[in-house]
């Protein structure tokens, strides 16, 4: 089975950051991707604009709250992941979010080299027609590592209020 996402696309705000009790930093953005449709029969051309709700954890949240601001371009790798909850009026809500595994700045930078992803690997995806990237100074990941904790499932050592959004 394969749950994988790759978007490139705008950050519609400045990213939401949160610290959880544990020191953990949680970092939440809208990010917009564009796709022109045409219509053979008019031959006309129209966008359409998707948002995206993408939350970053520990390394890639800290990269976010550096370097990412309302506007800045972006590549994102990442996981679909559905949330279900019930708001304050006791209604089911439902909502869509992505869960990075990686991001990569793609605003044009004219001082220095191509950069490296959050995660410390080289740039995978293609230059043109994005521009260069930035780099972004987070550390390495760690090999064997544990899995990224869901924001939606609370870890065993925290309370469910105490999650970031």
């Amino acid at each position: 089975m394969i749950n994988k996402v790759t978007l490139i696309g705008n950050v519609g705000a400045d990213p939401e950051i949160r610290t959880l009790e544990s020191g953990i930093k949680v970092a939440r953005l809208r990010l917009a991707t564009t796709e022109r449709i045409y219509n053979r029969q008019t031959q006309e051309a129209r966008d359409h604009t998707e948002w995206h709700t993408v939350t970053l954890w520990r390394n890639m949240a800290d990269t976010a709250d550096r370097f990412v601001r309302k506007g800045s371009r972006i590549y994102i790798e990442g996981r679909i992941r559905s949330n279900e909850w019930t708001d304050q009026t006791g209604n089911k809500r439902y909502g869509i979010e992505i869960l990075a595994d990686d991001i990569k700045l793609l605003d044009r930078r004219s001082d220095g080299p191509q950069g490296q992803s959050a995660a410390g690997q080289a740039p995978q995806a293609p230059q043109a027609p994005y521009g260069g990237y930035q780099s972004t100074p987070a550390a390495p990941a760690v090999a064997g590592a544990a899995p990224v904790q869901d924001p939606s499932f609370p870890s065993p050592e925290e309370d469910i209020d105490d999650l970031p959004f």
